[in-house]
């Protein structure tokens, strides 16, 4: 074995764990995309610097034409940088062999129609040379997972756009990966599938995988990411873990619960006493998909319940 070289021996031992605790890493990563004749026609990366680390789901966010399709295809290969680096577990992004222990949900699923969800996940196990016990095994879990089970016989070409999401999920799912790379994952959900695929996603996060998610919706992002990066015509505009991003400083929130007008009042006279500005003292509000899914709750659990109506003002 050869002796390591002075710089290796000079590395600290930490920046070794911290190597080895980093999925995917880009380098001051570039796409441009050319004509028939060369010219430069889009530059849709510029110079991205990232780490997603092992266990956490990262959002890449913004909108439409920002980046963050190219940037997976990238990290999988399937597109060549113009310029820079991207590592996925350590071997160039350009390697074919990591892409074993990658799962990949594009934004429009490229399935086949006139097979079944069973015959589908069963096809690409065998693309992973899995035994056929396992493949059967496998395909009935990742069925149950998504809420197919009875759909399972019918083709894909009678499946709704969401429908086609969960199987698709499934699919990326065949091979037990380590790193997922979602890309609009909710796309084509109604309000209760858009729910149920978060909470698939973050339990997926919480059996260990490393999960890349591009959206440009704000809410699913801000539900399940630990971290995110916001791109804008190709270059990263920030970076950082959601909580501290949406941290308003110079604001501090107070929640109680049983107040009357009385203590309201005095609390708003003691904040100002302090030289405090009070901007409102008010009952909090849910979000609509709360509302929405406590509704349909409610509706399952009672049919034929109607909503009272609202109270006259």
């Amino acid at each position: 074995m050869a002796a390591p070289t002075v710089e290796q021996a000079a590395q600290p031992a930490e920046k070794t764990a911290a190597q080895a605790d980093v999925v995917i890493e880009t380098r001051n990563l570039s796409k441009t995309y050319r004509d028939f004749w060369g010219r430069q026609k889009v530059r849709a990366l510029k110079a991205l610097d990232l780490e997603v680390r092992r266990g956490e789901i990262f959002g890449l966010l913004g909108p439409n034409g920002s980046g963050k399709t190219t940037t997976i295809k990238l990290l999988l290969g399937l597109l060549f940088p113009s310029s820079g680096q991207a590592y996925v577990f350590g071997e160039e992004a350009a390697s074919v062999k990591k892409n074993e222990k990658i799962g990949y949900l594009p934004e429009e699923s490229y399935l086949y129609k006139f097979l079944n969800a069973e015959e589908t996940l069963d096809f690409y196990g065998r693309l992973f040379d899995m035994p056929a016990k396992v493949r059967k095994e496998r395909a009935e879990s990742l069925i149950n997972m998504v809420g197919l089970q009875w759909a399972r016989r019918r083709q894909l070409r009678e499946y709704s756009k969401g429908m086609t999401r969960r199987i698709g999920l499934a699919q990326a799912l065949i091979n037990d990966p380590n790193l997922l790379l979602l890309d609009e994952p909710t796309s084509g959900l109604d309000p209760i599938g858009t729910r149920e695929m978060k909470d698939l996603i973050l339990r997926l996060r919480d059996e260990g995988k490393t999960i890349l998610v591009c959206s440009h919706l704000l809410p699913d992002v801000q539900d399940v990411c630990d971290r995110i990066a916001i791109l804008h015509q190709g270059e990263l505009k920030e970076l950082g873990r959601v909580s501290d991003l949406l941290r308003v400083e110079d604001v501090t929130q107070i929640r109680a619960r049983g107040l009357s007008d009385e203590v309201k009042e005095e609390i708003r006279n003691l904040i100002q006493q302090h030289g405090g500005v009070v901007e409102g003292i008010e009952n909090p509000t849910a979000t609509l998909e709360q509302l929405f899914l406590e509704i349909v709750k409610d509706s399952e659990a009672r049919p034929g319940r109607r909503a009272p109506a609202p109270a006259e003002k």
